[in-house]
C-alpha cells in the first residue's frame, strides 16, 4: 500500500503517483493498468478519486481508456508509418509519389466548390473568398491501419487556364502535376508542417485516441515565376506516422566581382 501523503488535490496526488510508476517502467507501454479497485487499495483513496486521476492522465496522453477492457499505458515507441515527402519524375515526365501506392480510399472522394480561407489564401497568395475547386479523400494504409485526411485545392483561375483541371479537379496530386507540366508549367514545391489538437471531425475520421495532436502538412506547387498553382493538404495522427524529407543544396547565384 502506497498511501498518498503529498500536498495538492487528492486526485492529482494519485495521478502523480501513477505517472511516476509509468515513467519508471513499473507500468510498461501497452500494459493494462491495475483495476480501479486495485488502485483504490494501493493508494488508500476512493473510487471517484481514482477515476479523476485516470481522467487527468488520459488528458495528458499517458494512458488510453479502451471501453470494456480497461486503462492501458500508451506506447512511447516510434510511429508505425514513415511518409516520404519527396517528388520523383520518370524519364517519360510522369510524377511519382513515394507513398502513392500505399494508401487506399476508405470512402469515395468528394468534389466540391469552395473559397479560400485566411490560411489557404495565404498559401495560394490569394485574397479570402477566392473561388476554388476542392477534393477531399479519406485514406487508409492497409498494412498499419493509419488513416489520413487528404485535400486538394485548385484556384478557379488556374482551372480556367488549364481546362482539364476544371473538368476533373479530383485527380491525384501526381496526375495534377502532369497536367500542369503538359500545360507548359515548370513546377517547384514548398511545404509547411504544423501541429494542432484535433477538431471533432478530425478525431472521428482519423480514429484518434485521447490527447493526440494532428500533423497538418500543406504542400504548394508553384510555377516557374513562383506563382502558386495548386495546394495539397494532408492530416494524420502524430502518434501514427512521421514525415521523412530528402534535403539537397540549392544552387546559389554567383556573386558579382568586386570593383
Amino acid at each position: 500500500m502506497s498511501e498518498i501523503q503529498r500536498p495538492g488535490a487528492l486526485y492529482q496526488q494519485v495521478a502523480a503517483a501513477i505517472r511516476e510508476a509509468i515513467l519508471s517502467g513499473e507500468f510498461t507501454p501497452e500494459s493494462l493498468l491495475p483495476s480501479e479497485a486495485q488502485l483504490m487499495a494501493r493508494y488508500g483513496v476512493s473510487r471517484p478519486t481514482v477515476r479523476n486521476a485516470i481522467a487527468a492522465l488520459r488528458a495528458e496522453g499517458l494512458i488510453d481508456v479502451r471501453h470494456g477492457k480497461g486503462s492501458f499505458v500508451r506506447s512511447s515507441g516510434q510511429p508505425v508509418l514513415t511518409i516520404e515527402r519527396r517528388v520523383s519524375c520518370t524519364t517519360e515526365g510522369k510524377f511519382v509519389m513515394p507513398n502513392g501506392d500505399i494508401w487506399q480510399e476508405a470512402e469515395q472522394p468528394h468534389t466540391y466548390r469552395t473559397r479560400t480561407t485566411k490560411d489557404t489564401g495565404r498559401l495560394l497568395q490569394l485574397d479570402t473568398e477566392e473561388a476554388l475547386f476542392g477534393c477531399d479523400r479519406l485514406l487508409v494504409d492497409p498494412n498499419t491501419g493509419t488513416r489520413a485526411m487528404h485535400r486538394t485545392l485548385i484556384p478557379f483561375q488556374v482551372a480556367e487556364a488549364v481546362p482539364l483541371l476544371g473538368a476533373e479537379p479530383c485527380k491525384p496530386p501526381a496526375a495534377i502535376y502532369w497536367v500542369l507540366t503538359q500545360a507548359g508549367h515548370t513546377l517547384s514545391w514548398s511545404e509547411t508542417v504544423r501541429a494542432h489538437m484535433p477538431l471533432p471531425d478530425e478525431r472521428t475520421a482519423l480514429q484518434l485516441p485521447d490527447a493526440t495532436p494532428v500533423l497538418h502538412v500543406a504542400r504548394t506547387a508553384h510555377s516557374a515565376d513562383s506563382r502558386p498553382l495548386f495546394l495539397e493538404e494532408l492530416r494524420f495522427g502524430a502518434d501514427r506516422a512521421e514525415l521523412a524529407y530528402r534535403i539537397t543544396t540549392d544552387q546559389q547565384p554567383a556573386r558579382g566581382a568586386h570593383a
